[in-house]
């Protein structure tokens, strides 16, 4: 019986584990990589990469994020009732006439083709005039201030941008 409990606790002890070395390692102490994962690239999109592709996937994530982010809040906003005053076309349909979410789009009492076109082509214009560091001065991917913003981001010390830094990329990997 003795012997039993020996060999079954034996099961759960630790096993010691080979320390390796991938071109990765160049990578585990950028920011964003914290507890509980860690560095986690799963689809092993950065085996043999440089750090101007770190940058382009660092700056394509944190840009997902924002947008995902922004999606979350509409989604609570409007099925909380808050829409906007007036009217969405010459016809007269008030904004809170439209369904929420994939429905105000997909459903049938949609909105017209021609404002899902339109709010498209916002995006776009966003997309290429203010959502990107047309300045190219940015001090890190994702920095979009474009000269603009300043005095809110200077008041802070080095550790603190880290610290707003990293929450941003957790609440956009949320």
């Amino acid at each position: 019986i003795i012997a039993t409990i020996i060999g079954s606790a034996a099961a759960f002890a630790p096993t010691p584990v080979a320390k390796t070395t991938t071109s990765l390692n160049a990578f585990e102490s950028e920011l964003g990589a914290q507890p509980p994962l860690g560095f986690w690239d799963p689809l092993g999109m950065l085996d043999g990469a440089d750090q101007e592709r770190f940058d382009r996937l660092r700056y394509v994530e944190v840009k997902h994020g924002r947008i995902a982010q922004l999606a979350f809040l509409g989604q609570i906003v409007t099925r909380n009732g808050q829409h906007f005053d007036g009217a969405i076309d010459k016809a007269g349909d008030a904004y809170s006439s439209f369904p929420n979410g994939l429905a105000a789009i997909l459903g049938d009492n949609a909105i017209p083709k021609e404002g899902v076109q339109q709010i498209l082509i916002f995006i776009g214009i966003l997309e290429v005039t203010l959502m990107s560091d047309w300045t190219e001065s940015a001090e890190f991917p994702g920095d979009l201030r474009n000269g603009t913003f300043e005095g809110a981001w200077n008041k802070w010390n080095d550790k603190q941008k880290l610290q707003k830094r990293a929450v941003e990329l957790n609440n956009g990997r949320a």
